[in-house]
């Protein structure tokens, strides 16, 4: 399959995420973008358009502690959920952004929930 399908696909499934989910300042939208060597996620409160949190496996405490992708992934969503704990919050709605619901986006899952966020 060639790239541009592939990101097409990946797209239109984004769109079609987006067109159910949404975040409030309440339960924000807990956003997962994956690139091939880091991962990012931020909490969004869409009906105001602003950012609350981010985290990314570029952190520093995270990539000085190594291990694969998928371990940094899970050590990204523990501390996602750490900076939501800090504003208050505790329920999010999670945005897999087109990606499969498999490996590091699972991870990231994993330890955000692990940090005590419900999804």
């Amino acid at each position: 399959m060639k790239t541009s399908l592939k990101l097409n696909r990946r797209q239109n499934i984004r769109y079609r995420i987006r067109a159910k989910i949404s975040g409030t300042a309440e339960k924000p939208r807990l956003s997962v973008f994956r690139s091939n060597t880091e991962i990012y996620c931020q909490l969004i409160d869409d009906v105001n358009g602003f950012t609350l949190a981010a985290a990314s496996s570029r952190e520093k405490d995270i990539a000085a502690q190594g291990g694969n992708k998928t371990e940094k992934s899970f050590l990204v969503g523990q501390s996602i959920a750490r900076k939501a704990k800090e504003l208050g919050l505790e329920k999010v709605v999670f945005d897999r952004g087109g990606n499969l619901y498999h490996g590091r986006v699972k991870a990231v899952a994993d330890g955000a929930r692990d940090g005590g966020l419900q999804f």
